[in-house]
């Protein structure tokens, strides 16, 4: 029963981060990006290109570059990846026409260097939502996808070469600003993408040398109520055998760490490291409290 509710719960959270996800999508190409004309990849990049040539609106030509990338992806990659995608692949396009159709839109402003940091901004929360719960917004990704199984290049290869093309084809019709604003736009995006896709993730280690350290370790399981681990170690200049005490906490416990350290042994050796990630016991799974 409990697994159940779990798998619902999980199913609940993954649609509503795809649905939010591609929904704001639509929203900030449709209001910074297409009425500025800067410079941008993916799938809608190429809708703006082809869009000076065809005449049909971007939301209809990045829908159709979307159905044709899904049935490459069921040849190449499977049923099962088509089935992870196809949501985003229909919602954007789809949620990015309607969004044109609404009045002044496409007015909000006019400063290019706003659209710029707004759109690079929103569009990287907005592709942080729906990769991390493992979903695609479809176009090129499934391309890059595609050559990386016929070619063995690295994704992130696969991924600069197709946006390099694909911006490469809007420069051409492009100004120099609305060109340099478009690196503003990746640069946003590439770092906003990063913060969502680790927000809740981060943790911060501490690795302690200390002759006191059972203190220490005792101190930390007690009062910090966080995990330990012992380390087998070996003093560089006395050659002494004893132990490091590693542990692994949330930021909002390093000021109450390292004054739990300084108060047993002033004297301890202490190395504090951000790390990205952090799964197991006490993160993602329920902590389990033996005596």
């Amino acid at each position: 029963m409990r697994g159940n509710r779990e798998r619902l719960r999980s199913a609940v959270s993954t649609g509503a981060a795809i649905l939010v996800g591609n929904c704001l999508l639509a929203f900030t190409v449709a209001i910074f990006i297409i009425p500025q004309g800067i410079i941008m990849g993916g799938a809608t990049g190429v809708g703006i290109v082809f869009g000076r040539f065809l005449p049909l609106e971007t939301a209809t030509i990045v829908l159709v570059l979307n159905l044709l990338a899904l049935v490459l992806g069921g040849v190449v990659l499977g049923r099962k990846f088509v089935m992870t995608t196809v949501a985003s692949s229909l919602l954007y396009p789809l949620f990015l026409g309607m969004v044109q159709k609404i009045p002044g839109i496409d007015s909000v402003t006019d400063n290019l260097m706003l659209s710029a940091l707004f759109g690079g901004g929103l569009v990287g929360i907005a592709l942080g939502m729906v990769m991390r719960v493992g979903s695609s917004t479809g176009g090129t990704d499934v391309v890059n996808l595609v050559l990386h199984k016929w070619t063995h290049i690295p994704v992130s290869v696969t991924v600069y070469l197709t946006d390099i093309v694909i911006l490469g084809g809007q420069a051409l019709f492009a100004d120099p600003e609305q060109i340099l604003y478009g690196i503003v736009l990746l640069v946003v995006e590439t770092v906003a993408l990063d913060r969502v896709m680790l927000l809740g993730q981060s943790q911060i280690q501490l690795f302690v040398i200390s002759s006191q350290y059972e203190a220490i370790r005792r101190k930390i399981l007690d009062e910090l109520q966080a995990g330990a681990t012992m380390v087998c170690i070996e003093t560089g200049m006395t050659g002494q055998q004893q132990r490091g005490v590693l542990c692994v906490i949330p930021p909002r416990k390093l000021f109450a760490a390292k004054e739990l350290i300084q108060q047993v042994d002033p004297a301890a050796f202490l190395t504090i490291t951000q790390i990205k990630e952090v799964r197991g016991q006490g993160f993602t799974t329920e902590r389990i409290y033996k005596e």
